[in-house]
């Protein structure tokens, strides 16, 4: 059974969240509209949709990197207004510094946080034990396998302890064997201090599992779909759930829901006149006929639209 904490105030809730962006050519897009999305204490939520629908967009309004232009994000009942020091963030690409040593940038997270160097060190000694990596703590990040580095950047993360761990497709970049094995190396890391986390992913199979639930974005403008509870029991192998009766029924429903997503995403990319900007052609009917209450605000108001990276098909 997952132990998943049922308290009654949610580590993440996202309330009607709505997020727009300015265009390179002045007018407005709406990344997210109406979103509603809660995370328990303790919860594994895994995140998943088309491309452009969002999902990066979410982990930054939770992390506070961007503020929502409509709703509430809320951490423990209290709004986001800033950077939270509970809050962990996994990226994508690494986040080594290249000049400093495995250990180093290990001991970087506490060392900002103002803990003594050799206290930061002993608990980055420690951290690199728990992935894996004992032995390679002087070396470079570019001496190491894409592999090495993830664990490096898993310690990197939980090191500082968070409260709220945000993945943004973190293992996309690794072949699918080590991806397996990194994947399972989180699930034990995880095991161990329970935080809530947010799995950005394009991949459905590592959404199933890893997660307690999956939640699924709509084509843009993104907004909750359905949300899927994953009753598979704890703890996990990812090699060897996969081949789960249960696993697989639950691949089915959950592809059902996204698929008409994925293609209509896939549709509307198709349709996109050469000529016209990639945000400009993304507008959907919806957004030309918004009701007032949903009228853009003056566009000074409005952050820039994010690059193609933010939300980037990988696969």
């Amino acid at each position: 059974m997952n132990a998943t904490t049922t308290d009654a105030v949610p580590a993440i809730e996202l309330r009607g969240v709505t997020q727009r962006f300015r265009t390179p050519s002045g007018g407005v897009y709406t990344a997210l509209r109406d979103l509603d999305m809660t995370v328990a204490p303790g919860e594994f939520c895994a995140v998943v949709g088309p491309t452009g629908c969002g999902k990066s967009t979410t982990l930054s309004l939770i992390s506070g990197l961007k503020a929502a232009s409509a709703g509430r994000t809320l951490l423990h009942g209290e709004p986001v207004t800033s950077l939270d020091r509970r809050v962990g963030f996994m990226f994508q690409t690494d986040a080594a510094f290249p000049w400093r040593t495995v250990l180093d940038n290990v001991a970087a997270g506490p060392r900002f946080r103002g803990v003594p160097r050799r206290d930061a060190v002993a608990a980055a000694r420690d951290w690199l034990r728990r992935v894996g990596l004992s032995g390679f703590e002087d070396r470079l990040p570019h001496q190491l396998s894409g592999g090495m580095r993830k664990r490096v950047a898993l310690a990197q993360t939980l090191i500082n302890e968070p409260e709220i761990l945000l993945m943004d497709e973190p293992f996309s970049a690794l072949d699918v064997q080590t991806r397996q094995i990194v994947q399972d190396e989180l699930l034990g890391l995880w095991e161990l201090t329970r935080p809530a986390v947010v799995f950005v992913t394009h991949d459905l199979e590592e959404a199933i599992a890893l997660a307690d639930k999956v939640v699924v974005l709509t084509v843009g403008p993104g907004t909750v779909k359905d949300t899927f509870a994953i009753d598979l029991p704890r703890p996990r192998r990812v090699q060897e759930i996969r081949f789960d009766a249960r696993f697989v029924a639950l691949y089915e429903r959950i592809w059902t829901s996204l698929r008409d997503e994925v293609r209509l995403a896939y549709a509307r990319t198709a349709g996109v006149d050469k000529g016209a900007g990639a945000m400009d052609a993304a507008a959907t009917p919806a957004d030309a006929a918004a009701t007032p209450a949903d009228a853009p605000a003056p566009a000074t108001s409005l952050p820039q639209a994010p690059t193609p990276s933010d939300d980037a098909e990988v696969h």
